[in-house]
């Protein structure tokens, strides 16, 4: 293979393209530009711009992701999240300034692009894991949330300005009297049939028979005429080569943006390769996934566009169309040129209203009550996190929720490790092994040992921890101790100062008769607790490599009676 196609697999694709492959890609890309319009001029308004750049990020995003992705099934494009989190980054430096806010967007996608680019390049794809399921669930429900409530005063045909989701529903309700009644009735009509046809037909394209509907309807009656504000005239021809312009005072907090929007394009996008992966039966590649988004990105940038990510609606209406092969993108691509140069005035009379419905549709599709409720039930302190992070977004903000999310997921990973679980083990009449005597209340321990397992490597912050806990078992048993047997298998690594703390440990064991050993210990732990003196100050007799052999050592030195029932661990 040429080394140039390793970093084009849609080229690589089309090289190889097949005959019969022709046709299903042709209708499958007229249908996905079908789907895209109204989707992509929803979310370019969600972004805070005119409808005309969410058409201008779609091209962008379509023309390279067939060039550079590697599944033929992923659409790139503008997405609600994503949307959301631009008009957070541009519009409190640009402003109500319409031309500023497109060379901000444009910044930001580029910014975006450089990222994930560096990402994939570096493999450093592991980033994704900094959200964790529970955090998702919350932040994408506090973005739903966010979402539908700036929607509701478009929805309802006129315009409300605030801080935050309470200043936006403080300002609604300040405007409500000015509702259109023509533009609610649109909007909420597109609601209900968008929801509706979701449920009793998933396959059809709501949005776009919602969009065509309420033009046709807003045509007839001149509801333009009425008070009715809708897209007007699209600016006619293609997307012009622009860069965008960058200053000192600005580039920082875009540059906060854009590793915001980053986490959450790179988490999307690796959640919908190894969906999509899984369910086609080919291998997934996060990194040439990364570099496809971040190339996909720096043309939206160049293109009058603003960040783009993998869009799970449009990819499934892309698979569900026929897709063979990334050409059906550059189907979808040239269809979309092909209204931007000869029918820009096609959807002039489509209420914003209606744009402002399929928005709304997309926040509820992009809030999980369902992954809330079994959190709830499945584990309270992860349904505490993930409403944590829900009213993180809420009361801080879009933007500001997304590093709260990050710093919440790293937190809860540092708690489970800092308090672990700890057991003490016994055998089991009839089961192999040794298992926790919490668990069993039939397990039996040996006279005068004590199995001490720690669930989690020991590190600076739960050392002491792991000393007190150990110490309160010792204290709590019914028979005196005469040795403790760490089962190491969970210690994967002991840093320098729980190395301290096990050597002050094995010294005041000693100093109370008691004897310490290890079982299980991992090789590269034991080399590391050598050069700390740990193993020196404990004995190499001291080890062994499995419990069972721990046990019959003590059993043998110590001369007590125990039943074995057989063990072979």
């Amino acid at each position: 293979m040429k080394a140039w196609l390793r970093w084009t697999p849609g080229l690589e694709s089309l090289a190889r393209y097949r005959r019969k492959w022709l046709l299903p890609d042709l209708l499958a890309g007229v249908v996905l530009a079908a789907g895209i319009v109204p989707v992509g001029m929803a979310y370019a308004e969600l972004a805070g711009l005119a409808p005309i750049y969410g058409l201008y990020a779609s091209l962008a995003a379509l023309l390279v992701y067939a060039v550079f992705g590697p599944s033929r099934a992923i659409v790139m494009g503008p997405d609600s999240a994503t949307a959301s989190l631009v008009a957070a980054a541009i519009i409190p430096l640009a402003l109500a300034d319409p031309a500023m806010r497109v060379a901000y967007a444009g910044t930001l996608a580029l910014l975006v692009g450089v990222i994930s680019l560096v990402v994939g390049i570096a493999r450093l794809g592991f980033v994704t894991d900094l959200l964790s399921k529970p955090v998702r669930i919350g932040y994408m429900n506090g973005i739903a949330l966010a979402i539908i409530v700036s929607q509701l005063p478009k929805l309802l045909g006129f315009s409300a300005q605030g801080e935050g989701v309470f200043g936006l529903l403080g300002s609604f309700f300040r405007g409500i009297e000015a509702t259109n009644v023509a533009a609610l009735a649109l909007g909420a009509a597109s609601v209900v049939l968008i929801l509706v046809l979701s449920w009793i037909a998933p396959r059809a394209p709501g949005a776009l028979i919602a969009v065509a509907g309420a033009t046709v309807v807003s045509s007839v009656l001149g509801l333009a005429a009425k008070g009715v504000v809708t897209v007007g005239m699209l600016p006619q021809g293609l997307p012009e080569f622009r860069i965008p312009a960058l200053s000192g005072d600005t580039l920082l907090p875009l540059l906060a943006g854009a590793v915001g929007i980053a986490v959450i394009t790179l988490t999307d996008t690796t959640v919908l390769t190894r969906s999509f992966a899984a369910k086609f039966g080919y291998e997934s590649d996060a990194d040439k996934e990364f570099i496809a988004l971040g190339t996909a990105n720096v043309a939206a940038g160049f293109f009058q566009g603003f960040p783009v990510s993998g869009s799970q609606t449009r990819s499934a209406i892309n698979v569900s169309a026929g897709a063979k092969s990334q050409a059906a993108g550059l189907v979808a691509a040239v269809t979309l040129g092909a209204l931007l140069v000869a029918a820009p005035g096609l959807l002039e009379n489509l209420p914003l209203s209606v744009l402002a419905a399929v928005i709304i549709c997309a926040g509820i599709d992009l809030a999980d009550a369902r992954g809330t409720i079994r959190l709830w039930y499945w584990r309270r302190t992860e349904f505490v996190l993930s409403l944590a992070t829900f009213l993180g977004v809420i009361v801080l903000g879009v933007l500001p929720g997304v590093f709260f999310a990050v710093v919440l997921s790293m937190l809860n990973f540092v708690r489970r490790q800092w308090w672990p679980h700890d057991a003490v083990l016994g055998r089991v009449p009839g089961v192999k092994g040794y298992h926790d005597i919490g668990d069993f209340n039939d397990a039996i321990q040996v006279p005068g040992l004590l199995l001490f397992r720690f669930d989690a490597p020991l590190f600076f912050a739960n050392a002491n921890i792991f000393k007190r806990r150990l110490i309160a078992r010792i204290d709590a048993a019914s028979v005196p101790v005469r040795r403790v047997v760490i089962c190491a298998e969970p210690l994967i690594d002991v840093d320098t100062t729980a190395a301290d703390t096990l050597i002050e440990l094995v010294r005041e064991l000693r100093a109370g008769d008691i004897e310490i050993a290890f079982a299980e210990l991992k090789h590269p732990v034991r080399e590391h607790l050598e050069k700390c003196g740990v193993i020196d100050l404990v004995g190499a007799e001291m080890l062994f490599p499995t419990i069972g052999t721990a046990v019959h050592a003590y059993v043998s030195a110590a001369g007590v009676q125990w039943v074995d029932w057989e063990d072979t661990s």
